[in-house]
């Protein structure tokens, strides 16, 4: 496997490691989201854990290319994207609509390269075999933008700036477009850990429909319910990490 180094790539925003990274965590943005919402976690899983936050098209540095529409057009090139990545063992965290993507990923790398993934972290979404259909992305702008308040994101502030809106709304709707049609026909295993995170007082992804992803571990599952809703993870976002940080230590950290 061909080590990384300091590759560049428009895919990800790159936190590295004090020193040479011993795992990586691939982090994978909401529904609207970008690979901003990520960098207070640059640090906070220990010297030795690299952080690729995700950069979705449409958005930020990628704000010329055209949005993703389908699961697919993501999860493709991002599985290709992350095979110089694979000189250590790497872990997904993927929150809402990035959740679905995480699965889709480790099902993507799996055949090939599961003696490297470490650990799928999901966070408020349906398990994938039983994701809600929804079209929030055929109703008006208001309707998308009570939906983001509604959910409770930091993205609702952007959308009330006019000026700003028209630039976020595109990827917005796109997003909720992909997780709105999205949905496996079948709850194939991954063969890694799955670990899934709620926010006790989610009203779409809360501790009942969290818990079915064990449904698609094939390894172990564990689960984890921190207070707050939808975006939870903000407030709780040290009691997260460290639970992460816990995990990757015991999985692929630990002395041997």
């Amino acid at each position: 496997m061909t080590s990384s180094g300091s590759a560049r790539t428009r895919w990800f925003r790159r936190y590295p490691a004090a020193g040479r990274p011993r795992a990586r965590l691939v982090c994978l943005p909401h529904a609207g989201g970008t690979a901003t919402f990520f960098h207070p976690w640059a640090g906070a899983l220990g010297p030795d854990v690299e952080v690729l936050a995700t950069r979705y098209p449409g958005r930020q540095e990628r704000i010329a290319e055209p949005c993703a529409t389908s699961m697919a057009e993501l999860a493709d090139p991002l599985a290709a994207e992350l095979l110089p990545f694979l000189d250590v063992p790497v872990a997904f965290f993927g929150h809402s609509m990035g959740a679905s993507l995480a699965y889709e990923l480790a099902l993507r790398l799996q055949p090939a390269h599961a003696d490297r993934l470490a650990g799928l972290f999901v966070s408020s979404r349906e398990a994938p075999h039983l994701v809600t259909p929804k079209e929030i992305h055929l109703g008006t702008d208001d309707e998308l933008i009570a939906e983001v308040v509604r959910l409770g994101g930091a993205d609702a502030a952007l959308l009330a700036d006019p000026g700003i809106r028209d630039i976020v709304l595109p990827s917005v709707r796109a997003d909720f477009r992909i997780a709105g049609t999205y949905r496996a026909e079948v709850p194939h295993p991954v063969g890694c850990p799955v670990v899934a995170y709620a926010g006790d007082r989610d009203p779409g992804a809360g501790e009942n429909e969290m818990k079915h992803w064990s449904e698609v571990a094939g390894h172990s599952f564990g689960m984890r319910v921190l207070p707050g809703g939808h975006f939870y993870l903000n407030a709780e976002r040290d009691s997260l990490t460290s639970d992460i940080k816990r995990r990757l230590d015991e999985a692929v950290l630990a002395p041997s």
